[in-house]
């Protein structure tokens, strides 16, 4: 009785180990085309691109072949560990029916607009909040002035 129950709950515990698996798979490969629709992945390749030419400019006596195979070499593994690091956050809030529909959302003409904005918007965003942050900063510290402080 023991050795069937054993054996039963060792089927039952390898089943939802490959169901787990399978869903892990449909989730990465569907984050995977979310990434590339809101234009995350090329964000991703730009990134290494631009890591290459600040080395080359440190390493110029390097071939150009080196670091085109770099190149190659750590945009596919670079963004196959960045997607493992990125799965857990995702799936911690969205679900699979929720990646599908934006990447439904993406694949729309507002969508490829806001994709291919996002990276100016990006960047324009930051230089604001740079911005906003020191004359809050220096507002901050005038009222401590006038405070005494």
């Amino acid at each position: 009785m023991i050795k069937k129950l054993t054996i039963l709950l060792s089927l039952m515990l390898f089943t939802s180990v490959l169901a787990f698996s399978q869903d892990n798979t449909a989730y990465r490969e569907t984050l995977k085309k979310m990434m590339a629709a809101n234009g995350s992945a090329a964000t991703y390749s730009a990134l290494i691109n631009q890591m290459v030419t600040a080395f080359k400019a440190q390493k110029p006596e390097v071939k150009e072949e080196v670091w085109e195979e770099f190149r190659k070499t750590f945009t596919k593994s670079a963004s196959e560990d960045l997607l493992d690091i990125l799965l857990p956050i995702y799936q911690k809030h969205l679900s699979l029916d929720d990646l599908k529909s934006i990447i439904v959302f993406y694949q729309s003409p507002t969508g490829k607009k806001l994709a291919e904005k996002t990276p100016f918007i990006a960047q324009e965003s930051m230089q604001a909040g740079m911005e906003w942050g020191k004359k809050l900063g220096e507002e901050f510290a005038k009222k401590l002035t006038e405070e005494g402080y």
